[in-house]
């Protein structure tokens, strides 16, 4: 009964290990991210303001936020696909 799911348990890829590659694709990843959103995200700058305008462009702590977590999704994505590649 339970042959299949012991099966494909065991030809899960093991995880990448945490390493300074990891992270400086992590950081390229939400650097990118924020610069998309920069350029992108058209907001009437409501809300909490960030306290160095001049770095992040006068977005607001919602939009930091929000590019930061999608930062993760493409930097998270990267690292399994670098991995897989044998990048990493």
């Amino acid at each position: 009964m339970y042959t299949p799911l012991l099966l494909a348990v065991e030809q899960v890829a093991a995880s990448v290990e945490w390493s300074p590659k990891v992270a400086v694709v992590m950081i390229i990843a939400n650097i990118l991210a924020i610069a998309f959103g920069k350029a992108t995200i058209q907001q009437q700058n409501k809300g909490p303001a960030l306290p160095s305008p001049a770095l992040f462009g006068g977005m607001s702590l919602a939009a930091l936020l929000g590019t930061t977590s999608f930062g993760h999704i493409l930097g998270a994505g990267a690292i399994l696909g670098l991995a897989r590649l044998g990048v990493l």
